[in-house]
Parts: C-alpha cells; sequence; structure tokens
C-alpha cells in the first residue's frame, strides 16, 4: 500500500515553518498516543505514522530530500540511520520528551529552553469501606501528608525578591548531550540537576526545593457500587513538584470489607438460606434480608432440593455508572435434624412406610442401576 503524504499525516504543509511541524505533530501524537486509545490498533498505527513523518520533516537535510524526492529519497536503505519500521529514529529523544512533557503537565522545555520543573510524585492511599458504603456511596474525608507549593517562593525555589538563572552548563535545557563511539547519549545536566536552572540564593522556608511538607484534607464522594480493587483518581492532590513543576495526582485504593452475610461476585451478590427439611418438602415463606437494610419475602416452593438457587432480581450492588443493579442469589441448604424426640421418630418411621411403597423416580433409577452392575459382577 503507498505511502501517506508527510504532511498530509501531520495536518501540515512544505511552507509549514519547524515550529508548525512541530506543533502539529504534538497534536497529531497526542490525540493518537496508545496510552490515550488501549487496544486501538488503527490509533496505534496513525501514531507510528506521524513519529514517522515527524522523524523526517524535522531534519533540515532529510526534509528537503523529502520535498524533491517525496518516499523515493528514503528507498533502499538511502534514509540514515533506519529504526523501528523502517524511518529515522535519531531525534526521537526530542520527539518523545517533548510529548510526554505534555502529559506530565507541561513541556519539559519554556520558550527559550528554561526547565519547567519536574512533576511531582503520585500518592497511594488505601480505604476501607464496608459492603453497605459499597452499596449506598459515601462521601469521606482523608488526611495525609503530602509537599506542597512553598508559599513564600510560589515554588519557584528562589528567596523571594530573587529568581532563579539560566544554566550555562546545558544552556537552560536541563540536558547535555555527549558522543560514545556510534551514538549520541543524553544525560540530566550534573549542574543544575536537569531543572535548567541554578538557583544563587535559595528559599530559607524550603531549601530551594520549591515545596514543603503538609498535613492536607480532602473530600471524596466514593460511587455506588465500587467494588473491591477499584481505584480513584484525584487529579493534582498528590506530591508537588520541584522548581513550579506541576502536582502528581492521589490514587484512592478501594478495599471492600468481607460480610458477615452476603458474598459479592461483581454486581451480584449471594447467601444461603438454611430451612427445615419439612420446609423444604412442604414450602413455606419466608422472609430475608437484602443488603439495603430492608426485608423481602420469598416462596421456598414444596419439595425444593438441596442447593436449589432463588433469584431476587435487582436486589444486588448498583452497576457502576449505570442505574441498574445486579441480582441476589440465595441458596437454599435444608437441613436435617440431629437429635429427634421419641415422638418425631415415631412420625418419620410411619412416613417412612409410606415412603418405602412409593420410592421417587431418581431413587428407583439409581437402584436398578445397582443392581444390573452387581450383576455383571
Amino acid at each position: 500500500m503507498a505511502k501517506r503524504d508527510y504532511y498530509d499525516i501531520l495536518g501540515a504543509s512544505k511552507s509549514s515553518s519547524k515550529d508548525e511541524i512541530k506543533k502539529a505533530y504534538r497534536n497529531t501524537a497526542f490525540k493518537y498516543h496508545p496510552d490515550k486509545n488501549p487496544g486501538n490498533k488503527a490509533a496505534e498505527e496513525k501514531f507510528k505514522e506521524a513519529s514517522e513523518a515527524y522523524s523526517v520533516l524535522s531534519d533540515d537535510k532529510k526534509k528537503t530530500n523529502y520535498d524533491q524526492f517525496g518516499h523515493a529519497a528514503f528507498e533502499s536503505g538511502g534514509g540514515g540511520g533506519q529504526g523501528f519500521g523502517g524511518f529515522d529514529t535519531s531525534s526521537f529523544s526530542d520527539i518523545f520528551e517533548d510529548f510526554f512533557g505534555d502529559f506530565a503537565g507541561g513541556s519539559s522545555r519554556e520558550s527559550g529552553g528554561r526547565s519547567s520543573g519536574n512533576r511531582g510524585n503520585d500518592l497511594r492511599y488505601d480505604l476501607n469501606i464496608s459492603l453497605e458504603n459499597a452499596y449506598k456511596g459515601l462521601e469521606k474525608k482523608i488526611k495525609y501528608t503530602t509537599s506542597i507549593k512553598c508559599s513564600d517562593c510560589k515554588g519557584s525555589g528562589a528567596e523571594p525578591g530573587s529568581k532563579p538563572t539560566k544554566c550555562d552548563y546545558c544552556g537552560g535545557k536541563g540536558k547535555v548531550r555527549s558522543n560514545q563511539g556510534f551514538f549520541t547519549v543524553q544525560q540530566t545536566c550534573p549542574q543544575c540537576n536537569g531543572y535548567g536552572e541554578t538557583i544563587s540564593k535559595a528559599c530559607t522556608k524550603c531549601k530551594g526545593n520549591g515545596k514543603v511538607q503538609s498535613d492536607e484534607n480532602v473530600s471524596v464522594k466514593i460511587p455506588k457500587g465500587v467494588d473491591d480493587g477499584n481505584r480513584i483518581r484525584l487529579s493534582g492532590k498528590g506530591e508537588a513538584g520541584s522548581r513550579s513543576g506541576g502536582s502528581g495526582d492521589l490514587y484512592l485504593f478501594i478495599s471492600v470489607q468481607n460480610h458477615s452475610l452476603f458474598k459479592r461476585s461483581e454486581e451480584n451478590l449471594f447467601f444461603e438460606l438454611p430451612i427445615t427439611f419439612t420446609d423444604a418438602a412442604l414450602g413455606t415463606t419466608i422472609e430475608v434480608p437484602c443488603i439495603d437494610g430492608s426485608k423481602t419475602k420469598v416462596k421456598i416452593p414444596e419439595g425444593t432440593q438441596y442447593g436449589k438457587q432463588l433469584r431476587l432480581k435487582d436486589k444486588g450492588m448498583p452497576i457502576l455508572r449505570k442505574s441498574s443493579c445486579g441480582d441476589l442469589y440465595i441458596r437454599i441448604i435444608p437441613e436435617v435434624p440431629i437429635s429427634l424426640s421419641r415422638k418425631q421418630k415415631e412420625l418419620l418411621e410411619e412416613f417412612k412406610k409410606l415412603e418405602d411403597s412409593k420410592l421417587s423416580p431418581s431413587i428407583k433409577s439409581f437402584f436398578d442401576k445397582a443392581k444390573k452392575f452387581w450383576g455383571s459382577n
């Protein structure tokens, strides 16, 4: 299949400037990035296609060759530095540094090349709730310790009245490159530690970090129907970034406690209902509990066998982001009495005489098969 025009892929033209081509690539890559389109093969191919186009159009020499000869300029190994999918990967460190800078809350380099700081760490908070609260949902206040932006320096790390200056070692890029044989290695600048800036006078409150430790309180809504292992993301509630970097996120990991009565499987609930063997034989009506705290009557048909399951529709757990609920399943467990009074024994013996004269089809069939088995051996 013929390759698409690189300019069409990015939504640019031959007259577009370098910055315009870069912006077009960033928009396209952001739209089709696999992290934003999990499992979408078509989006993944478009992302690769956009990266291939940018690897050529971002390089002056390759762009000139492409403008003159099109895709033929890179056939038969003519492109140089061939990488994944047959396209040049020599500029990928810059491509993906720019791209993932957007994902972290802004480009990793400001105009002029200075670092905008490092994004803060994400935090985890384990929250245990009851099954009843998972059914109803709740608003929960939680307290945790994290780092927040320094109020004195506003996160810059510099003493109020002073400003950070561009690092003279890396030129404000935060990274330095060195050649090792055929490879070019990019490393964090040892002088500014990747910030692209140096501080001549550090803030006395935060010691130049731009952030301080603090106990934070946050109120979070736990939706109806959450299950064990579900996560809730609170954007920007994680650690503050260094030197004005963006804040991380706070992740609540939900753990739903075991219930003394109900067992849960996704949106459905289950419990076992013990009944007497006479109720199983004669049938009855019994009140049973529901997770919302109410009671409902269920009819036990006469002749109910051990393990029979009854279904109560919409009496289970709410389904996340839906208005419907799962079901409640009741497993019937008839119990045989362990100790009998003399009167009970007399009545049961009388019942057994009547029962022996009219065996059930399943019992009669089993013993007929057993007799044939014994007779053949």
